[in-house]
């Protein structure tokens, strides 16, 4: 693990201990099931998942902490779209029924071909990012 990260995740589960455990009791055995933890190993396993995340905060490259947020940001128009959708089906069924019908059309028009390339570009570029941080290049 990298030195580097040791004191911020550190810092953050006594954070947490301080703010979830108020109790001093159960904040001692939550520290305690925390040094189990450390000594099973399990807690480097949560802490490589911290860095990479506090790794990927801290980027400077603009694509980094737009690429995530951005796909989500599309995933929760779709969701929200459905608000509007439900007051048009109460008072006109069968214009929701066609929106809903051309968005399904719409969908089913994206050739095969391209949500391969999508499904290719994405887990490369994930794949990509998880060998640069495994080099510690970003």
């Amino acid at each position: 693990m990298n030195p580097l990260f040791i004191g911020p995740i550190s810092d953050l589960i006594s954070k947490v201990f301080d703010k979830v455990w108020p109790d001093p009791e159960k904040k001692a055995a939550a520290q305690l099931e925390l040094i189990r933890m450390q000594q099973s190993g399990e807690l480097a396993t949560i802490q490589t998942q911290l860095s990479a995340i506090l790794t990927e905060a801290q980027s400077t490259d603009p694509w980094t902490s737009r690429a995530r947020p951005s796909f989500m940001y599309v995933i929760y128009i779709l969701i929200l779209m459905g608000i509007p959708m439900g007051f048009v089906s109460a008072w006109k069924p069968d214009t929701a029924v066609a929106v809903a019908h051309g968005l399904q059309m719409w969908l089913a028009a994206i050739p095969d071909s391209l949500y391969t390339l999508f499904g290719v570009g994405y887990l490369g570029y994930t794949g990509s990012r998880a060998i640069e941080k495994i080099k510690g290049v970003a």
